[in-house]
């Protein structure tokens, strides 16, 4: 789940991580407003949407397709030039490296006070699945895309990894400060900042904190001038403040409607409908599916116990998107059984009217009462037996790869 920049800031200020002073807005006639409210000469207008490279963007009007404004963050130096750039922003698309051609609606802006920056730092907080840990990055590069860094520079991204038992230690944030050159009042501020951000990003149950630029002021100050925030959904049932963080907008309309009934649904690029009981099962659904050169057009996770009713949904969600040339079923019948899904299937295939090709693999609990739900029906249902032999068969019947 992400959030827009002005509330994960709020979140770093509640645990002392300095950060300047800002407004949310959604008029033209509010940014105004927080000009005047702020008292600050120099403002940034900042366009919010879930997505990176905001101030490289491009915003163009939504009737037209016309370009209206380079960039999605800009620094006014009047209150005029506040009133045109949020005029350009708002109720424009602001299409990105990240958002991809379609680009977002932009519906909320920030407005928030300048800041007399000595220099530009890039620092994130992940969580390391595969080290069981939380992982730590830092740079002196900030405001650069933290791709071109690592694959021009490499050397310039420093990273330490912090156990979650023990938390984060002193040497770590001594060694981490002095690797990005720091000194003094920078450093002591810089180790005190980056204690708040780890509280921040343990106790909130994150999946990501970056922050770029982290900048040092010439006071030695250090400030998160950005703030990108992402939570484990897994951790939701303990954060009941979250429903108020969420963006409705901001999310696929579909991914909405499949939470809604049970399901884990994510769009992807492909043209492989994949509908899986299981993450880990719907993963491993996903890679074979590449193995076999196909390309998967969405995660879609049933859950342990979906009846016929949210099979036939989960079909539904499948079918709208108009790149699904065919769909892939992977069934590990545990607690789900098989021939509850093989009912549902065919449910929602004669309901669904289904013209692509479907392959269906079912294994485990009353798999062979399934197989023979399936044999039964007069509908065009592929079986196969096992995961590989179910990717490289959907991946035939809808010509190859995409």
């Amino acid at each position: 789940m992400n959030i827009h920049e002005y509330q994960g800031k709020a979140l770093l200020k509640a645990h002392g991580v300095p950060v300047l002073e800002g407004v949310h807005c959604t008029a033209v006639d509010q940014a105004l407003a927080a000009y005047d409210q702020l008292g600050s000469k120099v403002v940034a207008v900042k366009s919010q949407i879930h997505a990176g490279g905001r101030g490289k963007g491009n915003l163009y009007a939504p009737d037209t397709g016309d370009l209206v404004m380079e960039g999605g963050v800009k620094i006014a130096f009047s209150r005029d030039e506040v009133e045109t750039y949020a005029t350009n922003i708002l109720g424009n698309i602001l299409v990105t490296i990240q958002t991809g051609t379609d680009g977002k609606l932009v519906r909320n802006l920030y407005v928030e006070a300048g800041c007399d920056i000595a220099h530009e730092y890039y620092l994130a907080i992940l969580v390391d699945r595969e080290n069981k840990s939380v992982l730590i990055m830092a740079s002196t590069e900030g405001g650069m895309d933290i791709e071109h860094v690592a694959e021009t520079t490499p050397e310039k991204i420093h990273k330490i990894s912090v156990d979650p038992n023990a938390g984060l230690l002193g040497y770590q944030k001594r060694d981490l400060g002095l690797a990005l050159g720091l000194s003094g009042g920078a450093h002591k501020a810089f180790s005190k900042a980056l204690t708040s951000m780890y509280n921040m990003f343990i106790s909130n149950d994150c999946s990501m904190l970056e922050i770029n630029p982290l900048v040092r002021t010439a006071d030695d100050g250090i400030v998160a001038l950005d703030a990108k925030v992402s939570f484990d959904e897994n951790a939701e049932f303990r954060h009941k403040n979250w429903d108020d963080l969420r963006d409705l907008s901001e999310e696929e309309e579909v991914e909405i409607r499949a939470k809604e009934t049970g399901l884990s649904y994510v769009k992807l690029d492909g043209n492989i409908g994949c509908l899986v009981n299981g993450a880990g099962l719907a993963m491993a659904t996903m890679d074979v599916i590449k193995l076999y050169g196909g390309e998967p057009a969405n995660f879609l996770d049933v859950g342990g116990g979906a009846n016929e009713e949210q099979v036939k949904t989960a079909f539904s969600i499948i079918l709208e998107d108009p790149n699904v040339k065919g769909i892939l079923v992977n069934i590990f019948g545990g607690i789900m059984r098989c021939d509850i899904i093989a009912r549902g299937v065919i449910a929602a295939t004669e309901a669904l009217s289904l013209d692509v090709p479907l392959v269906v693999r079912l294994a485990g609990t009353n798999v062979d009462e399934g197989k023979a739900i399936l044999a039964s029906s007069t509908l065009n249902i592929h079986p196969a037996d096992d995961l590989a032999e179910g990717a490289q068969k959907i991946v035939e019947l809808i010509g190859g790869a995409a």
